[in-house]
């Protein structure tokens, strides 16, 4: 996640409330979604940007997620995530993510 991003969700997360933020990622590099995830929920990991040291414990999800597809017209889903869905395990993706909200809920 770039610092740009992460500054822009902090002021998100400080404006609304972080009870009224949550944050979809839509990665197609999982890995990469689940940094992103531990950043927005304990801090930035490489202590570099403006999240270093700042826990917003924001609630993560990933796009892929088969509770959120459910949430999106079908055609919205197909045009914009279809051709990824397809190649990437979603059940891996939703236990990993369902594993990193439970991990920093609270």
């Amino acid at each position: 996640m770039d610092l740009e991003s992460q500054a822009q969700i902090k002021k998100i997360a400080d404006d609304l409330g972080k009870d009224s933020v949550m944050v979809i990622l839509g990665a197609s590099d999982i890995e990469g979604a689940e940094i992103a995830a531990e950043t927005l929920t304990v801090g930035d990991p490489s202590f570099a940007g403006p999240l270093a040291g700042v826990s917003l414990r924001l609630p993560v999800y990933h796009i892929l997620e088969p509770d959120l597809k459910s949430e999106i017209p079908d055609d919205v889903y197909e045009q914009q995530v279809g051709i990824v869905s397809m190649i990437v395990d979603t059940e891996e993706v939703a236990n990993k993510f369902k594993a990193i909200r439970a991990q920093f809920d609270g």
